[in-house]
């Protein structure tokens, strides 16, 4: 039994092998980046084995960073990837799990639309493997996508046997297999080792597929005797077994695979010669890497969160951090900083010598008092200060306690008995006529957040508006507490301004602190918008205050010692 839906993008399937974290995610956007330089319409998609419907209930600790698309998907962190290097914009339809399949399977077979047949692996789930790829990939010029894991693992099967399926019906021409292994380097005997490749080509060709091209992770450039080796034993031409070394600056990915030819390989065996163009214009990655090696400033900023111990579960905060000195010549050293150190040690030991505090998203009470030292200590430091997601609300909780004078205020989230919640769930501080108000302690994890792209107005005349240029903007959610429109007034009598509101002026979407250097939060992700080609104007505009206050205090350290 076929899939239904047929599409004809070709795509491009991209496994991995040997161990975990290569970097799959990174070489495949690199080589989607390059064909788009070759005016090609690129899309890109991710097939997860876990059996967990999407990344959203899961520790950051374990999974990382989950990253979130205009239409409110909660998803793997490698679309991070795709977005920043490719000019799309992905959807739920581009990241796939297991258990969302599953679960899709399922539902039919209660509703009864297998009238009865005995559901199994082969052919209902690879049936609906493959109608997901091609939902989510027609309309492209070619699309990547990215199977995760490793080859051999058992719950990877179902994925491998569906692509092996969709190059038998549809043929070579229309897709290709691009498979990333290790070649470690041993010390000890001075030399690379190819046999985990070769192991890991044998495994793929045990379950039918035999890779068109080798991407060869290793720490220095595959030597012509091993990469001649690697493609005699795999039954891979050489000029298709790729190097892929360890680089300073993963931005020269996309140039160091062109200059391989990899591109090439794609668009002769995929038969893209008359849509793709001659040569790829890689201007943009060329100066996105000039600005990263040749910066004429630097500034280090202090990244006060929750799981700093693994650093995937802000990947896109830092990435974008960086993008923002990129797009000014300057070096972002990042700085972080476990938000509990600041309860156990204080403000100014911890962040001493940070030029500008960033608190990221979370969730829980754990930690969330040392953010909010950390918005006391930029906000009477004069030091910039940017606050996202949970940033926005200890920010909030900062200027309630230290410049509204109202002691003990909190979020619900951390403090169900709090005198003052100046933030807490829509449904603890808003009940229309009617409707009965709903206790946070309903909240289902997976249900009830406000999630993807949503629309909000700035307030001109304010930093924000500065910042962007607009008087309306759009911006990724993934938060279910808010500011409480009960202390709006009281907050602003404070001195707080709000300086942007969703379209209907219920909820607030950013704050900012007028007669400070450069004092804002917001209640979005922006993080998610931002690119190394385009940077994201408040993360832009944060690393300029940044900047600017650092050579300002240099300047009046140098008159203190002239004095």
């Amino acid at each position: 039994m076929t899939s239904p839906l047929r599409s004809v993008t070709p795509l491009v399937f991209v496994t991995g092998g040997v161990v975990s974290s290569l970097g799959k995610g990174i070489a495949a956007a690199s080589l989607a980046a390059i064909l788009e330089a070759r005016g090609l319409r690129v899309t890109m998609m991710k097939l997860d084995p876990y059996i967990n419907v999407d990344p959203g209930t899961m520790s950051p600790f374990q999974h990382g960073e989950v990253y979130v698309t205009d239409d409110g998907a909660e998803t793997d962190l490698d679309l991070g990837h795709y977005e920043r290097y490719v000019n799309v914009r992905l959807s739920g339809k581009n990241s796939i799990t297991a258990g969302k399949i599953y679960e899709s399977v399922i539902r039919k077979e209660r509703r009864g639309d297998y009238l009865g047949a005995t559901v199994q692996v082969i052919p209902h789930i690879t049936d609906a493997i493959k109608r997901a790829i091609d939902e989510a990939t027609q309309g492209y010029d070619l699309a990547l996508v990215e199977i995760g894991g490793t080859v051999g693992d058992i719950e990877s099967l179902p994925f491998l046997e569906a692509i092996r399926q969709i190059r038998t019906d549809r043929g070579a021409e229309k897709a290709v297999f691009m498979h990333l292994t290790l070649v470690p380097y041993i010390a000890a005997a001075g030399e690379l080792k190819t046999k985990p490749t070769q192991h890991s080509v044998k495994e793929l060709r045990s379950i039918g597929i035999q890779p068109d091209i080798l991407v060869c992770r290793s720490e220095q450039p595959l030597p012509d005797g091993e990469r001649r080796k690697i493609a005699s034993f795999t039954n891979v031409p050489e000029r298709a077994v790729i190097s892929a070394v360890d680089l300073d600056n993963i931005h020269k990915l996309p140039m160091w695979l062109h200059a391989q030819g990899l591109d090439q390989l794609i668009v002769e065996r995929l038969q893209l010669g008359d849509r793709a163009a001659e040569h790829a214009d890689l201007s943009e990655w060329i100066d996105v890497v000039d600005a990263t090696e040749q910066p004429v400033d630097e500034v280090t900023i202090a990244v006060v969160g929750k799981y700093v111990d693994h650093k995937d579960a802000y990947k896109s905060v830092g990435e974008a951090l960086r993008h923002g000195g990129i797009r000014q010549r300057t070096r972002v050293n990042l700085h972080w900083v476990e938000s509990q150190d600041l309860e156990r040690h204080g403000a100014a030991q911890v962040l001493a010598g940070a030029d500008g505090i960033l608190v990221p998203g979370g969730f829980g009470d754990r930690g969330f008092e040392g953010k909010v030292l950390a918005s006391q200590h930029a906000r009477e430091r004069g030091i910039p200060y940017f606050g996202i997601c949970y940033g926005m609300q200890a920010a909030v909780v900062d200027v309630a306690r230290n410049l509204a004078g109202l002691e003990g205020a909190n979020s619900t989230e951390n403090d169900r008995q709090t005198p003052h919640p100046v933030i807490g769930l829509i449904t603890e501080w808003r009940t229309r006529t009617g409707e009965v108000e709903l206790r946070s302690e309903e909240s289902d994890l997976g249900g009830t957040m406000r999630l993807g792209l949503q629309e909000q107005r700035v307030k001109p005349g304010t930093l924000a508006h500065r910042m962007y240029g607009k008087d309306v903007v759009g911006e990724r959610h993934r938060h279910r507490y808010e500011f409480n429109n009960r202390y709006r007034t009281h907050l602003e009598d404070a001195g707080l301004v709000i300086s942007a509101k969703s379209m209907d002026d219920l909820l607030v979407e950013m704050v900012e602190l007028p007669g400070h250097p450069w004092f804002l939060a917001c209640q979005a992700h922006p993080e998610f918008l931002s690119t190394p080609r385009g940077g994201h104007p408040l993360f832009v505009g944060f690393i300029r205050a940044a900047r600017d206050c650092k050579v300002a205090a240099a300047g009046t350290a140098r008159e203190m010692e002239t004095a």
